[in-house]
């Protein structure tokens, strides 16, 4: 057993309390939600600091969960989150692979014009106007079509790609498999990990995507649940009012807010634990060529 010197020892108690430090700063917002959404009104007022629920309330939740506004904006996030995500990791697969293993002609000049777009993009006007002409206004596929590649996570995949041995593509050809077959039957079988991550990374910006929704999303019915949220942070008041149109017992937005924070971001929250032990290994995979 190694000795640890008195400095190393200060290091390692010094870093544990600031992790400590640091993991309380970023987990008390998400316990003071969840407290504020489980608790009354009354009680919110008496401590808005809290931690733990006081007098416990499931009032909030019964009525966003029961309301058709917030069930709509949840079906269209769920649609553009698991649509658009499986857009985008076969998007990404089918792009990175020619570039990484097929030889294609001209590559440098393909990889020069994919590189230009993390340094530059078309504009938000035009953007807007090419989602316009081809229709798309007003539709969950405006969330969908324009992002369905990022050229971040195209990198990551395109040297996981280059990383696995030609010698199984060459023996693959050997037998008589073709690009597609060696694509789906050993390529994306050996791409586990990266591939899990690109898709954690697309499916927490399709769930939170916020900014297009708000340009291209006109009609109520086709919020999403960050648009929706947007609205009831801001506390519309016609907003609050859909959320009791019988008007039967009063609204209270602070309440209703955190019960609408928690149901957001729940299902990523989820999710994460599953994904996890890809995650560090597809990062590193990805990052590093050779």
């Amino acid at each position: 057993m190694i000795k640890m010197s008195r400095s190393e020892k200060a290091f390692d108690i010094v870093n544990y309390i600031i992790l400590t430090i640091l993991g309380i700063v970023t987990l008390y917002p998400l316990l003071n939600v969840l407290a504020i959404s489980l608790s009354t009104y009354t009680a919110y007022v008496e401590s808005p600091l809290m931690v733990f629920p006081t007098k416990i309330d499931f009032e909030a939740y019964i009525r966003i969960l029961s309301n058709p506004l917030i069930l709509s904006s949840y079906n269209n996030t769920i649609f553009v989150t698991v649509v658009g995500t499986v857009v985008n990791v076969i998007m990404t697969v089918l792009t990175a692979y020619p570039l990484a293993k097929a030889k294609v002609r001209g590559v440098r000049v393909f990889m020069f014009f994919i590189m230009f777009t993390m340094l530059f993009n078309g504009g938000l006007i035009p953007t807007f106007l090419v989602v316009k002409n081809l229709h798309l206004v007003n539709t969950l596929w405006a969330l969908i079509l324009p992002t369905a590649i990022s050229t971040y996570n195209f990198v990551i995949v395109l040297n996981f790609f280059e990383s696995i041995p030609d010698s199984l593509e060459e023996s693959a050809k050997i037998d008589g498999a073709g690009h597609l077959r060696i694509l789906f039957s050993i390529i994306v079988p050996l791409s586990t990990p990266v591939l899990a991550t690109i898709a954690l990374f697309y499916g927490v910006g399709n769930w939170n995507r916020f900014f297009d929704a708000v340009i291209y999303i006109n009609d109520r019915s086709k919020w999403t649940l960050s648009l929706l949220l947007r609205e009831i942070i801001t506390e519309n008041s016609d907003v609050l009012n859909a959320l009791d149109p019988m008007n039967a017992v009063t609204v209270y937005p602070k309440t209703v807010q955190s019960a609408t924070i928690v149901v957001t971001i729940l299902p990523i929250i989820c999710a994460y634990p599953f994904l996890q032990k890809y995650f560090i290994k597809g990062i590193m995979a990805g990052a590093v060529k050779g």
